[in-house]
């Protein structure tokens, strides 16, 4: 080869190597785009993991950009033996209802074992760890604290740490991007396994710098290595990465529902429908005695950002757990500006509204208040002063976007 090739190559090489570059890579839209950390891993493996058993915590979004599995990629290295597979909340392939039990089970493909961590446990046990060296966790995120992926992160870097061995968390995009914080920080007197630690309902943070966060700040102390991606800065969106989309989960199935779960999951706090048994989950709402034209006029007159609403009719599917097989009033959240867009403070806006329109029909349920991390969301709306918790909550969020600085990896 001539000596200018092998240069240029190697000029190359070094420029994909330096953080944040994307080393020239393209989509099919001709777009730069984005490495998740599963790729930097495979091209460049940590010293940890080599020669090692390795135990891979993940699901059907565990993939590199032309949709090959973790799974497979990593079962076919030479340089560590991957032994074990664990899944969480609805399955390894992203299937199960949720709240169903996964059960372990054996991956077809590969032949190896899986362990679940959302049945009789949610964090890997010792007997679970016992012939692994190392426990690599790879899991696109969706931005929000009460997505549980982020519980069982935090749950494996605590069972990781108890057993002496190291943590390598494959790092992916925040979907929403890492420039907006919304939501006060969740109080601990409310920790369950749908918000574990006090950070806000939009945190603007990859999973990496969550994890980096949690290990020191919240003293989990593991052996950490956050594998980052190449290429991502913090005012990309998902679509703007270059990577394919894959539903996060059953009800998660586009960037449209991700971008209104923040603030839209607290509908299952509620008598509302938040769209489960629909096409459309978490992008409308609806109950059978909802007067739903009256509730968007009000809605729309208040010209909140980035979001319009309109009244629409929807049938909700037999097996689903709020108004299974009714036709319901609804109302459509439209997205106009996604930037601008506040799916916390507009959730709480809409749930306010219905609210006092529907006095002796609304009602508050049982899971509202670990949803949204404190009883304030349901004593201040109960009590006509929702504008006074908006007000902590933003000072919370600026607050906690100070908080992150030094735990944050991308531009």
């Amino acid at each position: 080869m001539p000596v200018k090739s092998i240069l240029v190559m190697i000029t190359l090489a070094l420029i994909a190597a330096l953080p944040g570059c994307d080393g020239g890579l393209r989509n099919e839209n001709g777009a730069s785009g984005v490495r998740p950390g599963l790729e930097v891993f495979l091209a460049s493996p940590p010293e940890q993991v080599l020669q090692e058993r390795v135990g891979l915590i993940t699901n059907q979004t565990g993939i590199d950009r032309e949709r090959r599995r973790n799974i497979d990629l990593l079962a076919a290295r030479q340089d560590f033996d991957l032994v074990a597979l664990f899944a969480f909340e609805h399955g390894l392939r992203g299937e199960a209802p949720p709240g169903e039990k996964i059960v372990s089970d054996v991956d077809p493909s590969t032949g190896l074992p899986v362990y679940s961590l959302y049945g009789e446990v949610r964090k890997p046990t010792p007997e679970m760890l016992a012939d692994i060296d190392v426990l690599i966790y790879d899991v696109q995120d969706v931005g929000a604290r009460p997505y549980t992926r982020v519980s069982t992160m935090a749950l494996s870097m605590q069972a990781a740490a108890e057993a002496g061995i190291p943590f390598v968390l494959l790092d992916r995009p925040n979907p929403l991007g890492g420039l907006h914080v919304e939501g006060g920080r969740l109080d601990t007197a409310f920790s369950s396994f749908v918000g574990m630690y006090p950070i806000p309902l939009r945190h603007g943070m990859t999973l990496g710098e969550l994890a980096r966060m949690y290990n020191t700040e919240f003293i989990i102390d593991a052996d950490l290595t956050v594998v980052p991606m190449r290429g991502w800065r913090r005012a990309m969106w998902h679509d703007a990465t270059g990577l394919p989309w894959v539903s996060t989960s059953p009800n998660i199935r586009s960037l449209d529902a991700a971008t209104h779960y923040p603030g839209m999951v607290l509908l299952e706090g509620t008598n509302l429908s938040e769209g489960r048994g629909t096409d459309l989950p978490f992008e409308q709402t609806g109950a059978p005695w909802l007067r739903n034209v009256e509730v968007v006029d009000s809605l729309n007159a208040k010209g909140l950002p980035g979001v319009r609403f309109e009244a629409v009719q929807f049938e909700v599917d037999a097996d689903a757990r709020k108004y299974s097989g009714e036709s319901l009033p609804g109302i459509r959240f439209m997205l106009t500006d996604r930037d601008a867009y506040r799916p916390v403070s507009t959730a709480l806006l809409l749930i306010d509204t219905i609210r006092r329109l529907h006095d002796d029909e609304f009602e508050w349920g049982p899971s509202i208040d670990r949803l949204a991390g404190t009883n304030r969301v349901r004593r201040s709306i109960d009590e006509g002063v929702l504008h006074l918790l908006l007000k902590d909550w933003e000072e919370d969020a600026e607050l906690f976007r100070r908080e992150r600085e030094p735990y944050l990896m991308y531009e």
